[in-house]
């Protein structure tokens, strides 16, 4: 047991228990008892607190844990996350500002609210919600994987149920402190963590390479253990297999962000246009951080640290490399900080998604199928009450069946996920998708990324189906043929799915047009999408 560590982490996290708290007297509203104020914290967060709020959205406990540790076991494809969340910002910067700007109008809460208003069919609006839940729960139990690889550091986190008690405990607190605060207790408390998550990185990325020589003998080091590998794709540079693989990853991976619905929370959230607009330019700072972050996986291989192996599959935890590393190389205080700035950052991330992922069970599966006349106070209850259930079902998941699983599931929710963009993203500019074009865009999509998904087995850790989320070109087919031959070079699959679901969508609306079937009704207009907050037209929306 590390006390002084534990000692350090217990006291911060009790502070940010007590602003969990106090956060349902910031900024406070007329009442919790609308989703409105319990699930966007009253639709007015300013600059300053979006930018905290996002950017502890996007930039996780497990990012913080997983980039490093993919560093340090493949080398040069863990730098994606750079450049994917380098052309994040440019390519949702028009969009995030369009859809704050018609949820503002009409109310929307959640991405299906906003399908719904623009085609008039319940149908597809309850396939991205669905969609949106599914993809967001293992993303919440990664924040486990993230704050696990912590507490087993420290020594908190043995064998059996009562070794995943600690862990119990935190996300008890978290729920009791999300259910009587919402989206205004992961926004305060993102101020905390994201000043600590800068201070142990800033002091980590000058102090640990100081310690191991410098830079260049880092680097020598990384590149004298992956020439030692038999593996032909990791090292400090790409290489010809897994070129296409890092480009399509970051692709994907920078489409997909924004279309979780936990981002969206954090935008709709926002008391106006210009307060996005100005995030949009602020966030990538972010990104530098991220930079510096990943190449603790190299320090780490310099500094010879060895992850703890899960004592239920006897195999190395990768996951626990950087808190390994910051126990062994800081001083005990200092390691305490940074477990708490990991361990925190799983606190405010899984509060929000399972805050997205409430939203949308209550207003379009809830609402449209339960009880269609519910009170703005029912559907805040109920928000409540789901937000606890994801919790729960999240760390059900960590305790009863193999974490690793879980990280293979959100591979799988990122490919999920980019299944939404044609009728979330695409139809904020263009309504020339009919509706039952995008429905079998979905369906073609989700199913043929689902298979290729099942196909890629890794026998390294003894996985047949469902071991990551690339494979080679030539194992792709279509009805029997391969249009890439046999070449081994790597593609991400969302992007190969997408593709099928922008083509199967396109075919499908061209015939369905051409038939003339009905294509719903829009409930937008086209000055929807410009107004801001002084727009004289634009009433509170708790007033719709």
């Amino acid at each position: 047991m590390q006390w002084t560590e534990l000692i350090v982490f217990s006291a911060l996290f009790l502070l940010v228990t007590v602003m969990g708290f106090l956060a349902a007297r910031w900024q406070k509203g007329e009442t919790l008892d609308h989703l409105d104020e319990w699930g966007l914290g009253g639709r007015k967060f300013g600059s300053w607190i979006t930018w905290f709020l996002v950017g502890g959205d996007l930039y996780t406990a497990y990012t913080f844990v997983a980039v490093p540790a993919l560093m340090f076991g493949a080398g040069a494809l863990g730098f994606y996350a750079l450049p994917y969340t380098v052309i994040l910002y440019p390519i949702v910067f028009l969009p995030l500002v369009r859809m704050w700007s018609v949820s503002r109008v009409h109310g929307y809460v959640t991405p299906a609210d906003f399908v719904k208003g623009r085609y008039g069919s319940h149908w597809l609006a309850l396939l991205i919600a669905i969609t949106g839940i599914v993809a967001t729960m293992p993303y919440i139990a990664l924040q486990l994987v993230g704050l696990e690889a912590v507490l087993r550091s420290m020594g908190l986190n043995g064998g059996g149920i009562l070794g995943h008690l600690p862990l119990f405990i935190a996300f008890v607190i978290l729920a009791l402190y999300t259910y009587q605060s919402g989206l205004r207790a992961p926004a305060l408390i993102a101020f905390v963590k994201d000043i600590l998550i800068y201070l142990v990185i800033l002091v980590a990325i000058v102090y640990l390479p100081a310690k191991f020589g410098g830079w260049g003998q880092i680097f020598d080091d990384a590149q004298a253990k992956f020439d030692a590998t038999p593996s032909k794709a990791d090292g400090i540079l790409l290489t010809g297999t897994n070129q296409l693989q890092y480009a399509t990853l970051a692709l994907g991976s920078a489409l997909a962000l924004f279309l979780y619905p936990h981002s969206l929370t954090g935008i709709l959230a926002s008391r106006g246009r210009n307060v996005i607009k100005r995030n949009m330019v602020a966030l990538p700072a972010y990104s530098l951080l991220l930079g510096l972050l990943a190449l603790l996986g190299f320090v780490a291989i310099s500094a010879g640290t060895k992850p703890i192996v899960n004592q239920a599959t006897g195999r190395p935890d990768t996951n626990t490399i950087v808190p390994e590393l910051f126990g062994a190389n800081f001083p005990s205080w200092f390691a305490g900080i940074a477990f708490a700035a990991i361990g925190i950052g799983a606190l405010v991330p899984a509060a929000i998604m399972s805050i997205a992922a409430a939203n949308l069970w209550t207003r379009n599966v809830y609402k449209e199928y339960v009880k269609k006349n519910a009170t703005p106070a029912e559907e805040a209850k109920q928000a409540k009450l789901a937000s606890l259930v994801v919790k729960f079902g999240a760390v059900a998941f960590i305790v009863f069946v193999d974490p690793q699983f879980s990280i293979d599931l959100q591979l799988i929710g990122g490919v999920m996920i980019l299944q939404t963009l044609p009728a979330v993203a695409i139809a904020l500019y263009t309504r020339w998708f009919h509706v039952y074009g995008l429905i079998a865009g979905w369906v073609a999509g989700m199913g043929y990324g689902m298979w290729l998904l099942y196909t890629i087995g890794n026998p390294a850790i003894g996985k047949a189906h469902f071991a990551g989320s690339a494979l080679p070109l030539g194992n792709i087919s279509l009805f029997g043929w391969h249009p890439f031959g046999s070449s081994p070079t790597q593609i991400y699959v969302g992007i190969i799915a997408l593709i099928v679901n922008l083509l199967v969508a396109v075919v499908v609306t061209l015939i369905a047009k051409k038939a003339g079937t009905f294509n719903g009704t829009d409930q937008t207009d086209p000055s929807d999408y410009h107004v801001d907050e002084d727009n004289p037209r634009v009433k509170p929306v708790a007033a719709h």
